[in-house]
């Protein structure tokens, strides 16, 4: 009975770490779609957030999110006003990220709970938004901005898919996360690549 118990809450934790985790990566994509997702979910009592985060499960949140997000989706489709997007959403995706983490993460430590809300939840969110701008000013540098609706796009459906999936099935949301972000590393260690100047070889003597 004690392995099963123990079993149990190692899988349990799993669960919640990587629900979170899933969660900090779509606020990469979209700060406030995965709190719009996490407050409905709360709402209709499919998560149960701690006391202290009461307020993410409250009508007024729902409706304040999905305003905001609403207002986030449209401002990613006014040419050159994404990149001043960005700037103003970087760090709110690592504060998102890092709220999520914290309302999910098991009972410990306040000290430690925001430690690793931070580390693990405001790090994921902060790796994929990071790498996000990166591919958009690249989309501007090589199209002149045209086919940043498309890539705005992506990462509306990117978000609401990681969400959707993290309140759903959190164990595969997280390798979704895993995959999703080795992916785009490696893709982004190929374009710098390019972008590297080529060492001249030495004259033949």
């Amino acid at each position: 009975m004690a392995a099963y118990i123990h079993d149990y809450v190692n899988l349990d934790t799993l669960i919640a770490i990587m629900l979170a985790i899933s969660l900090s990566a779509a606020a990469g994509f979209r700060v406030f779609v995965p709190l719009l997702v996490l407050s409905g979910a709360a709402v209709i009592g499919h998560v149960d957030l701690p006391a202290n985060f009461d307020w993410i499960e409250t009508q007024p949140a729902l409706v304040l999110f999905a305003v905001a997000c609403l207002l986030e989706i449209g401002g990613y489709y006014i040419p050159w006003f994404d990149h001043a997007l960005d700037f103003v959403s970087t760090p709110a995706a690592i504060l998102a990220g890092t709220v999520v983490t914290a309302s999910l993460a098991p009972e410990m430590n306040p000290l430690v709970q925001w430690t690793l809300a931070l580390a693990a939840g405001g790090g994921t969110a902060g790796i994929t938004k990071g790498l996000m701008n990166i591919f958009r000013a690249t989309s501007t540098a090589t199209t002149g901005g045209l086919t940043n609706p498309i890539f705005s796009t992506f990462e509306l459906i990117a978000a609401a898919g990681l969400s959707i999936l993290a309140v759903t099935i959190p164990l595969v949301g997280g390798v979704a996360v895993i995959v999703i972000l080795t992916i785009a590393i490696r893709q982004l260690w190929r374009l710098l690549a390019r972008f590297q100047p080529q060492t001249p070889e030495p004259p033949m003597p």
